[in-house]
């Protein structure tokens, strides 16, 4: 079998994301990584209705990422659902979310949180 991946890569996000109040207020960057795989249509790949549009990937990534949240944990999974929701023939669909210089104090980059789906066959 023949699998297509289709991704976003390092999406990057403005969003009032983060446990701490003060992070809700003025927000935190983020990049978001989005894969979905699933069986390659040999039918007629001019169509888009054979693929996924990635614009409407991003698009469910930049609505997600919109309200107020204090984890990433349930952004994640609420762009897995989506996505799944969207792409129920979805074989495997993996995201990922960054934290950009996360208020630590510390000098770490970024902090970052994955979830993976796998359909069982």
């Amino acid at each position: 079998m023949i699998t297509q991946r289709v991704s976003l890569k390092d999406v990057r996000v403005y969003a009032p994301i983060g446990f701490y109040e003060e992070e809700q207020v003025v927000g935190n960057e983020f990049v978001v990584n989005l894969e979905v795989v699933f069986p390659f249509r040999q039918a007629d790949m001019e169509k888009l209705e054979n693929t996924i549009n990635y614009e409407e990937l991003y698009a469910v990534v930049m609505e997600v990422m919109k309200p107020k949240r204090k984890l990433l944990e349930s952004a994640l999974e609420d762009i897995l659902n989506i996505t799944l929701e969207k792409y129920p023939f979805a074989e495997e669909i993996y995201v990922a979310l960054k934290k950009i210089n996360p208020p630590f104090g510390g000098d770490l980059a970024t902090s970052e949180v994955s979830l993976t789906y796998k359909k069982d066959l």
